[in-house]
This record gives C-alpha cells, sequence and structure tokens, in this order.
C-alpha cells in the first residue's frame, strides 16, 4: 500500500498547489496597472521623439521632417526595448 499512500502524496500537494495559485491569483486593477505601465513604457519614448523631432525640424530651414519621422522610429525600437526589459523581470 505505499503506492497508495504516494498517491495521496501527490493529490493533496497538487490540492495545496491550486488553492495556492486561486488565493495569489492578480486582481483586475493589479492586471490593468500592470497594462498600464507597458502601454506608457512604450509610448513616452514615442511622445518625446515626436516631440523632439518636431522642435529639430523647427530650428532647421525649409520643410522639413527628417528628424520627426527618425525620432519617432528611435522611440518605437526604445518603447519596444522597455517593454521587453519590464516583461523580462
Amino acid at each position: 500500500m505505499p503506492e497508495d499512500n504516494h498517491l495521496s502524496e501527490k493529490i493533496e500537494r497538487q490540492a495545496r498547489r491550486i488553492r495556492k495559485a486561486e488565493r495569489e491569483r492578480p486582481t483586475l486593477l493589479a492586471q490593468t496597472a500592470y497594462i498600464g505601465t507597458l502601454g506608457l513604457l512604450f509610448v513616452l519614448p514615442v511622445i518625446g521623439g515626436a516631440y523632439l523631432g518636431q522642435w529639430l525640424d523647427g530650428l532647421a530651414s525649409g520643410y522639413s521632417i527628417r528628424w520627426t519621422t527618425s525620432l519617432i522610429l528611435v522611440g518605437v525600437f526604445v518603447g519596444a526595448w522597455n517593454v521587453y526589459l519590464f516583461i523580462r523581470e
């Protein structure tokens, strides 16, 4: 009967893990805050790049959007890297 004892221990251990997972499940507010943080980590570098690029294009003579476009793309890459690093932790 040691096999029965081993099986009952396994079942009890799994039941404890399930109860613990249900208690520690993130709430809707915690999930919303997490998603909001991810959004800010991505969007802020893009907006910063757009504003900086627009300012630099304003300093140049004539019609130019080179800095704006370039820095928006840099902002997208920086934002994606921020999100990657945040999720990895």
